[in-house]
């Protein structure tokens, strides 16, 4: 894994040095933390989710982030708008299907972007990318309960159909695009004691992929990134509040040895063609 270790750490280093910015149509509840997690990070954040204006605004982008945690039809709309201009330039999209399977609208939702646009990277939890890929799982909420899939097999199930990376979020990450699968073990249990953590992962992915074209090197660099910060903010504390704090601060402070050194992640199945 020394390979994707140090090339997260390049491009750590290039995401601090190129300040990109990430256009984000996001949810309410967590706009302000994935907006101070993107300044964090080094990047820079927007959030813009008007008809009148998401096709402009994408093109001065180097990321889009699609979240649909607070969703309505016309929202929905609007990101596939987005998501269709951002194809046209190149521009890399994440997508969070939060709560899919919670209900119809959020199901179909998910399911409409998908088809309409093409999305580089999908990052949700498992009960999320396993009903997109078609499998069973029950989810509370916006909360993964129950999985009968094991995560390393609904990755790469969803990547294989999606032909998106597939990042399936838990105690351990599972980044796959189908062929090449990445176990990630950074992190730490107080990432699950505040809200937002998952939709922070997702834009950190995103940030990633706004500098680094391979997708799936994007998304596990991110994932490294993002659980070293939740590892050194449970240093200081794994109280709700206080690693909160810490957790920004993590982000922001991490210096780039840390990424390579830190890093926990081995490759699963690699496709040797």
């Amino acid at each position: 894994m020394k390979d994707i270790a140090n090339q997260a750490k390049q491009d750590f280093i290039k995401l601090k040095e190129s300040k990109p910015l990430i256009h984000h149509i996001t949810n309410f509840v967590v706009m302000n933390e994935t907006a101070n997690i993107t300044l964090a990070a080094g990047a820079l954040p927007v959030m813009a989710h008007a008809k009148e204006e998401v096709e402009e605004m994408v093109t001065m982008a180097r990321a889009l982030v699609l979240n649909i945690g607070t969703l309505w039809p016309e929202l929905i709309d609007n990101m596939i708008l987005a998501g269709k201009k951002a194809n046209e330039l190149s521009i890399p999209i994440v997508l969070d299907p939060v709560g899919a399977g919670a209900t119809k609208l959020r199901t179909q939702s998910a399911k409409d972007i998908l088809e309409e646009v093409k999305i580089d990277i999908v990052r949700g939890n498992a009960a999320e990318i396993s009903i997109l890929a078609g499998l069973e799982a029950e989810i509370k909420g916006v909360e993964s309960i129950a999985q009968s899939n094991e995560p390393e097999k609904i990755a790469k199930e969803f990547a294989a159909i999606s032909n998106s990376v597939a990042c399936v979020t838990g105690e351990n990450d599972f980044v796959s695009d189908g062929n090449e699968t990445i176990k990630i073990s950074n992190g730490h249990l107080a990432l699950s004691s505040i809200t937002g953590t998952g939709c922070m992962a997702t834009t950190i992915a995103a940030c990633f992929a706004a500098i680094q074209k391979n997708t799936l090197q994007a998304a596990a660099g991110g994932l490294i990134y993002f659980g070293i910060a939740g590892e050194k903010a449970a240093s200081v504390s794994d109280k709700p509040g206080t690693f909160h704090t810490a957790l920004y601060d993590a982000v922001a402070t991490i210096q780039a040895d840390e990424i390579s050194s830190r890093a926990k992640a081995e490759i699963l199945t690699k496709n040797l063609a």
